[in-house]
């Protein structure tokens, strides 16, 4: 799979495209260029990836099993291949996970699945629940349930962590979550700030001015959140 590195060092941060998007959008919508001191500094590292959205979530073809099967290859990619890649790239440095849209659900839901890895999370106008739908936007799994879409659910998982020891480090990680006053998911990231609340685990959270669910306005958040 294709991915871009941008900047020498600092701490490293994983940039999930999103729907069904590319390693390269992140660049082309200018988002790179809100991230330049930074990078130039040498203060953050990000590495933009490619998604498989079209052979996982949004394979409207084939059975919501193999959905969820082939999502769980994509994580296992990052964390077996694109961490350790970014590591040898940047060895020492902290890692943050981050996305827009559907990437900023991929940067929640594995910063939660696997926290010793994560110092921070980054998360602009995302859904954390996966089976939720609302409007035009549907059921990504067609009303099908099993453990492993539990497990990949944000909004069902994290309510029910109840390790002492993970829950601390998931305590001590950063997170950060915006979303528009008029998404449509603004009471998903809501209740999802809630849940986080209730386990103890602290969020900045912010509801930005309109829809705000286009690149113009994830680089505002850029450059007043990073």
């Amino acid at each position: 799979m294709e991915l871009l590195i941008f900047g020498r060092s600092g701490t490293r941060v994983i940039v999930f495209p999103t729907r069904v998007g590319r390693f390269f959008d992140y660049e082309n919508w200018g988002l790179i260029e809100a991230f330049r001191d930074k990078i130039e500094n040498g203060w953050l590292q990000l590495c933009c990836i490619d998604s498989i959205d079209e052979e996982s979530f949004y394979c409207n073809w084939c059975p919501p099993r193999d959905r969820i099967v082939r999502h769980k290859q994509y994580e296992d990619y990052i964390i077996k291949e694109v961490v350790a890649f970014t590591h040898s790239k940047n060895p020492g440095s902290a890692l943050i996970a981050h996305g827009c849209s559907m990437g900023a659900y991929h940067a929640i839901n594995i910063a939660m699945r696997h926290p010793r890895l994560f110092c921070r999370v980054v998360a602009f106008s995302g859904r954390y629940n996966l089976t939720l739908g609302v409007g035009s936007f549907r059921d990504l799994y067609d009303g099908y349930y099993d453990e492993d879409v539990y497990f990949h659910n944000p909004s069902h998982f994290v309510p029910n962590i109840n390790d002492p020891e993970l829950l601390e480090i998931i305590r001590k990680m950063q997170v950060t979550i915006t979303i528009g006053e008029t998404d449509s998911f603004l009471e998903n990231n809501l209740q999802f700030r809630d849940i986080l609340h209730g386990k103890g685990i602290q969020s900045s959270f912010h509801i930005w001015s309109g829809e705000a669910h286009q690149a113009r306005y994830w680089r505002e958040m850029v450059a007043h959140i990073f």
